[in-house]
């Protein structure tokens, strides 16, 4: 795998940023079965607010970069959504600062460090059925695997971790006053999470395939 650039940081933001608001009604949908059925509109929301910044966020290292992000999304998203995305991409930025690129091992402690900042903001643990239960089983993969397609190794651990976590009673959020009525209902957040990552490994790879056939045409 290539040193992982602040360009492509922000391609991957911008990504999950038109990701999030592509499927605001799909998420607000899939929380309404047994939560408040915000989750869409506030996770929308506040990547809209990402997009209008854009252009107002330091590009000094990745982690200046993430931190702007960070702060928008803590400010624009409103109910439970904003303090938990909003101190993953904050706990993320701060293992980033000051670095310019990243290898693997410093793009699994981002998302190691992410983890921990929602486990301790949302009080939560793998098994409560929330989004950290697509997110660990995502991290150990990619940081077990040793060769390969990482993000498409990322998008399918996501996905099959977030099916299987419909099969959890929810313990944590609105969906948790539901008790025995949540089990076999797809959690919001857990889902979104597979969603931004497998669009997000067909955005890299038609970026990829893009930068190729450019390179080619200037070599002729």
């Amino acid at each position: 795998m290539t040193a992982t650039t602040l360009s492509d940081v922000e391609f991957g933001v911008r990504s999950i940023a038109n990701t999030v608001t592509a499927n605001e009604k799909y998420f607000g949908e899939l929380d309404s079965v047994v939560g408040d059925g915000d989750f869409g509109f506030s996770l929308g929301r506040g990547f809209e607010a990402v997009l209008e910044g854009w252009d107002d966020y330091s590009r000094d290292d990745i982690g200046s970069f993430l931190q702007g992000v960070a702060l928008t999304i803590s400010r624009r998203i409103g109910g439970t959504s904003g303090p938990i995305w909003g101190t993953a991409f904050l706990r993320a930025a701060v293992v980033a600062k000051g670095l310019t690129e990243l290898g693997v091992d410093e793009t699994v402690a981002m998302l190691r460090a992410a983890i921990e900042g929602i486990k301790a903001r949302g009080k939560a643990e793998v098994g409560d059925k929330t989004l950290l239960d697509a997110l660990v089983p995502m991290t150990d993969a990619v940081e077990a695997a040793t060769s390969g397609p990482l993000l498409s190794l990322a998008a399918t651990t996501a996905r099959s971790a977030a099916e299987a976590a419909s099969a959890l009673q929810a313990r944590r959020g609105r969906a948790s006053y539901s008790g025995e009525r949540s089990i076999g209902v797809p959690d919001a957040g857990a889902i979104a999470v597979a969603v931004i990552v497998e669009r997000l490994t067909e955005d890299w790879r038609q970026h990829s395939e893009a930068a190729s056939t450019a390179e080619g045409g200037s070599e002729r």
